[in-house]
């Protein structure tokens, strides 16, 4: 490993006090069934990394998984009705194991399950955070994942790779660490070298095995995505083999261990980084060069004068995207006012807004405190 690579994990690493771990279902199942070797070499390696002083917030796939021989399956379901009576049964039996392997070493555990509307909402992403932020300070460690048993394709997460980088960002993690079958990102496929340090956005697209894992939803693609999606906000990332012992007390210590996303030097409000990052999109505003300039360079307010159409119905305060001309995507915000309002002001200027709509909430569509540049 180059002396450089060296240097940056171990600076990155130092000041690490809390760290995300998610582990794959290809980690901990097998068959449709919990590998409890494989739970309890998990647990083990995640009180090391307490003992150093880290707390630690674990996501875990395992769910769908841990409940597939229940249904006489040997591989997950396409139904979703199938999948989610997996979940119902697999996911306390992925808790029991959990909590008996924590409890050997006396420490408690406490279940949070999210839908993607816990995330969306800012109150109830307010409400996760602080229940969270309850667990950690009591020295309970929170074992998160998605509510499978009643998410369907409209509320879905996505994976829980992408999970663990906004559970990241929820609770203000120093450091994401992805566990899974592989021993990181490797060149140009999985037959290649292991890569062992990535520049803030690096594409490693090609490195993309599209075929992902029997039993998981994700691949090396959605470590990727989650990796960027941690290291914009500035927490770096390790995508590691889970199967390797004492994996995460090796990374905490600066070895040569998986791949380490480097992340992007960067300050942001907590509220920004949500809507950038978690907020569901309900609409998008095209706008004209001169309020692109505006926005990206000059990091000004989004004024109707430079809104050229309207996509989508919302109302006020929804996040939506800014687009140019071109169609690329500027910027996210949230809205001073509502879709049929905008379509009605667009084009025209500030001082106009109240003589047009009869009232005026704001001077501007969307202010510059309410607004994040997308890069």
């Amino acid at each position: 490993m180059k002396p450089d690579c060296h240097s940056i994990r171990q600076q990155s690493l130092r000041a690490v006090r809390r760290m995300v771990v998610k582990v794959g279902s290809g980690v901990l199942t097998a068959d449709g069934r919990l590998k409890p070797r494989a739970v309890s070499r998990l647990v083990a390696d995640i009180m090391g990394v307490r003992d150093n002083g880290i707390e630690v917030v674990l996501v875990s796939s395992g769910a769908v998984a841990s409940g597939l021989d229940r249904l006489g399956l040997s591989t997950p379901p396409r139904s979703i009705d199938r999948k989610q009576a997996a979940a119902a049964i697999g996911q306390p039996r992925l808790m029991r194991s959990y909590a008996r392997a924590f409890d050997r070493g006396g420490v408690q555990v406490g279940q949070v399950l999210l839908t993607d509307g816990d995330l969306t909402h800012r109150s109830r992403f307010l409400n996760i955070r602080h229940t969270l932020a309850v667990l950690l300070k009591h020295g309970i460690l929170p074992i998160v994942n998605e509510n499978d048993s009643v998410s369907f394709d409209e509320i879905k997460i996505g994976d829980n790779d992408r999970l663990s980088g906004l559970v990241a960002h929820l609770v203000s993690a120093d450091l994401l660490v992805l566990l899974t079958n592989v021993d990181g990102i490797l060149e140009g496929g999985p037959t290649g070298k292991r890569i062992p340090l990535v520049p803030p956005d690096h594409c490693l697209m090609k490195n993309v095995d599209p075929r992902g894992s029997p039993t998981g939803t994700g691949g090396i693609a959605t470590k990727i995505e989650a990796a960027t999606l941690a290291g914009k906000w500035g927490i770096p990332t390790v995508v590691a083999d889970g199967n390797r012992r004492d994996a995460l007390q090796q990374i905490i210590a600066g070895r040569d261990v998986g791949t380490f996303f480097v992340p992007t030097p960067r300050k942001i409000s907590s509220r920004k980084r949500w809507i950038a990052l978690a907020a569901g999109v309900r609409g998008t505003l095209v706008v004209d060069h001169g309020a692109s300039v505006a926005i990206t360079r000059k990091h000004k307010s989004l004024l109707p004068s430079g809104i050229v159409a309207v996509r989508g119905q919302f109302s006020r305060g929804c996040p939506v995207e800014i687009e140019d001309d071109h169609g690329d995507v500027l910027a996210r915000g949230l809205t001073c006012y509502s879709s049929n309002e905008i379509e009605r002001i667009m084009g025209h200027r500030t001082s106009q807004i109240r003589s047009i709509l009869g009232y005026a909430y704001a001077s501007e569509v969307i202010h510059c405190d309410d607004l994040v540049l997308i890069d």
